[in-house]
């Protein structure tokens, strides 16, 4: 296998077999590649069987890219049976066997993070909790998981009030889950490592399964995914890790940078390679991606360089108020667009916080500029999707509450919220879930005749539908449930016009399609196996990126991570929005720093930071001060500041403006 396209540290990446291996990938120097011809090398040179090889990564759009990638390179001969595939799939496809173990029974349901919300309102023992309440609860608990600490042991630390409540839901939440046969994506991790921890037959078997383990983005993991690495590779010693410590911007969600430390204390022989070769960016925007990041701690110094010459200056662009800033950041796509024939797909406009799209998008909008915004409502979030994934789940565990709390009137069957409540009172009281006491003789006495009529044949058809399911493939049953309950019928009564009545169906028959393509894609694609796969799809698919967007592109700084555009704006770059208000001590400044680097090096050609020296907020208009981290740049490489806006007059201010939009106006007439 010939290496000759990659260049010597990549070489060194790919061929380093008999030791664990970290490979510290900078911004823009070919991991992917990297990742995908390592596969190649273990299975061609190395001897490896595709089949024993895994690799894991944070997306789905990740993985079917490296799992396309290798394919390429290997063929399908040579490539079956690779798994390529997220971390919470993997744990998922632990759990589907070993769920016995667990407690669990067949067919158990994944929670997402609105259904898991939903659960705790209601066990919080309030008629209506405060939202930001069930939040931090729904995160206390998340923390706790990936950190390994059961309710009994939050319990026990708890040290005041708010933390004792939080302990004492966890604890209720997890006794929830385990009657209703359900779990919530932090348990996809959690419990397949204490099963390991406890059964080490069970781990055995595992690691006979996986001989080679090789993780993406490997900055980006927490405390128990790095327990579950660390624990299917301690006996053969055999993985290869790629990431940056540089990207690492997901400690509000529980990554731990500090990962690449306990790296080299459990894994003694660890070969540390660099990339530092970019291949994205100009000279001067690593220039000042490096001399920024130079300014936070670092276990491995690396410094990123490009061959394809210094480039363009940095331009920073400073602007009266946030009105003004926008102002300028359209005019200045739209002269780019028509001057120099750029694709407005070309530029990305990055910001801190989503609540900065607003202005950009009325400008874009009153300049009649395609845009996109990366961020807006998922696939699976659409209630025509959620209703007929709720369908499924239901099926194919009856324990499920979430899932037929959700249906039972959708479309309308007559059921009140009166019987609802009874049913979830006398459910609580025979500590069950609602589907078990459906048939009970003592739910009858505690509703109306009408209300157990309506139930009974909602139950009765449920179980019909169960039988169907094991007669029948999954697409067929779906396409039964949409015809059995008219649910194109009850879309049209529910939508606000036609067309929306059609584009929702059209969504329908794109789930149908999605269910085709899993069931093919399945080594067993029964119902309980292929629902899990589509929950776990549904919690993922924020994680995505559509990159076939056409128009400007609006995201996040944390969105943007992974993409690259030719030109790059990043705006609202100013303290207490980078760095965040709310991220002020050292570590938190450290986060907000790799996160300006992150934002730096999208930009291909052209960076523009811009900055505004008034803001609108909550009504009124704030004085703001440029972020900190411009002054951390090389200033050499930098231009713009001195001819500020906010330094010419009102009547020098007013004719560049009609400058500007006369140049614009003449090009669009010609």
């Amino acid at each position: 296998m010939k290496l000759q396209h990659l260049n010597q540290p990549q070489q060194d990446a790919v061929t380093t077999i008999d030791r664990p291996c970290l490979v510290l990938a900078g911004a823009g120097s070919g991991k992917t590649r990297v990742i995908t011809h390592k596969i190649a090398w273990l299975v061609r040179q190395a001897g490896y069987p595709a089949h024993k090889i895994r690799a894991v990564t944070f997306t789905n759009k990740a993985a079917r890219e490296m799992k396309q990638r290798a394919g390429e390179l290997l063929g399908k001969d040579e490539a079956k049976g690779l798994r390529i595939s997220t971390f919470h799939t993997l744990g998922l496809n632990i759990l589907q066997r070993e769920y016995r173990l667990l407690g669990y029974r067949k067919g158990f349901s994944i929670l997402d993070a609105r259904d898991a919300e939903d659960c705790l309102a209601e066990l919080q023992h309030k008629d209506s909790p405060e939202p930001e309440l069930i939040k931090q609860t729904q995160h206390q608990i998340s923390n706790w998981k990936n950190d390994f600490v059961s309710p009994e042991q939050a319990l026990q630390l708890a040290g005041d009030p708010l933390s004792h409540h939080h302990a004492q839901v966890y604890l209720a939440y997890q006794e929830h889950n385990q009657a209703c046969n359900t779990v919530d994506f932090d348990d996809l991790i959690m419990l397949p490592v204490l099963l390991f921890r406890e059964q080490p037959e069970v781990l055995n078997k595992w690691q006979d399964r996986i001989h080679y383990l090789l993780i993406d983005e490997y900055q980006d993991t927490n405390t128990s995914q790095y327990e579950l690495i660390k624990l299917l590779c301690q006996m053969r010693q055999k993985l290869t890790v790629v990431g940056d410590d540089d990207q690492s911007i997901y400690a509000w969600r529980g990554a731990r940078p500090e990962n690449i430390q306990r790296l080299q204390q459990d894994f003694r022989e660890l070969e540390v390679i660099k990339l530092e070769q970019n291949y994205r960016s100009s000279g001067r925007i690593l220039k000042v991606a490096n001399q920024l990041i130079t300014n936070n701690h670092h276990l491995f110094d690396k410094k990123l360089w490009s061959a394809s010459g210094p480039g363009e200056f940095i331009r920073v662009l400073p602007c009266k108020n946030d009105q003004d800033e926008a102002q300028q950041v359209v005019i200045d796509i739209i002269g780019k667009h028509f001057q120099n024939d750029e694709r407005y797909d070309d530029f990305a406009i990055l910001y801190r916080g989503n609540h900065q799209s607003r202005l950009y998008e009325k400008v874009l909008r009153e300049n009649s500029v395609p845009y996109q915004i990366t961020g807006a409502t998922a696939f699976f979030e659409r209630s025509e999707i959620k209703d007929l994934t709720a369908y499924l789940r239901i099926i194919a565990n009856p324990d499920d509450d979430r899932a037929l709390l959700r249906i039972i009137n959708t479309p309308r069957r007559e059921i009140g919220a009166t019987t609802i409540k009874g049913l979830g009172e006398y459910a609580a009281w025979r500590h069950a879930s609602l589907s078990a006491v459906l048939h009970e003789a003592g739910l009858q006495e505690k509703l109306s005749r009408k209300g157990w009529f309506n139930l009974q044949q909602l139950a009765d058809w449920l179980d019909e539908k169960r039988i169907q399911a094991e007669q029948t493939d999954v697409m067929s049953l779906t396409r039964s449930l949409i015809d059995e309950l008219h649910y194109a019928d009850w879309l049209q009564n529910t939508s606000s016009s036609t067309k929306q009545a059609e584009s929702r169906m059209a969504n329908v028959e794109e789930l149908i399609s999605w269910i085709g393509n899993l069931q093919k894609q399945l080594d067993e694609p029964t119902l309980d196996k292929l629902v899990s796969q589509l929950t776990l799809m549904s919690i993922l698919e924020n994680s995505d990126d559509d990159n076939n967007a056409k128009g400007v592109q609006l995201m996040t700084l944390h969105a943007a991570k992974g993409l690259e555009f030719p030109h790059v704006y990043l705006v609202g770059f100013e303290e207490d929005s980078i760095p965040h208000l709310q991220c002020q001590d050292d570590q938190g400044v450290e986060e907000e720093r790799r996160l300006a680097y992150v934002g730096i090096t999208r930009a291909e050609k052209y960076l523009t930071i811009s900055y505004a020296q008034t803001r609108q907020k909550y009504g009124e208009v704030i004085q703001c001060e440029p972020s900190r981290f411009i002054a951390e740049m090389p200033g050499e490489e930098l231009e713009g500041a001195e001819h500020s806006a906010t330094n010419l007059s009102e009547e020098q201010k007013k004719e560049r403006g009609m400058d500007s939009l006369a140049s614009l106006k003449a090009l669009l007439s010609n």
